[in-house]
This record gives C-alpha cells, structure tokens and sequence, in this order.
C-alpha cells in the first residue's frame, strides 16, 4: 500500500462516519453518506419517523420554487441543509 492508498482510505473513512442533517417534508433526517440514492433518501426519513413511504415521488428542492425529480436509482450530493419532498404519486391515468 503507498502514501496515495492511505490518503484515499482515511478520505473514504470520514465520508463513511460523517452526519449530514437534511429536511424531508420540514422534518430534519440525519444521514451519514454525502451521496445516496432517492430509495436511500426516502428510507433513512421512514426510518427517522418522516410519514412517507417508499412509493412516494421524491423532489429535491432547487431553491427559487425550482423542483426536480429524484428517482429510486438517482444518485444525489447531499450537504447540510438539502431539502427534499417527498408526496404521494397520483396515477390517474
């Protein structure tokens, strides 16, 4: 293992036990990853007592009432004070 190895090992290491606080529907959810996926997203605020579920269609708030879509897969950067919604889908198709 060489000097870059170790660097890269101990960067990865604070990535893995870092708290990241964002919001899910107003309700503050702590994550400790600083990129998941809209399924992790959504999975982390169940499991901190956001009321969502795993169905719901999850937004990422782009400031100035701008909105996109995150989908299961997608891979997000998270920093302190993203903002998210997560809402019911509505198929009335």
């Amino acid at each position: 293992m060489n000097e870059l190895d170790v660097v890269a090992n101990r960067e990865s290491d604070k990535e893995k036990h870092v708290a990241i606080h964002i919001t899910v529907n107003f309700k503050t959810v702590t994550v400790t990853k600083k990129r998941a996926t809209g399924l992790e997203i959504k999975q982390a605020a169940i499991n901190q007592g956001v009321n969502i579920k795993l169905d719901f269609v999850l937004f990422e708030d782009k400031g100035n009432g701008h909105r996109k879509v995150i989908g299961d897969a997608d891979v997000v950067h998270l920093h302190e004070g993203s903002k998210f919604e997560a809402i019911p889908h509505d198929d009335n198709s």
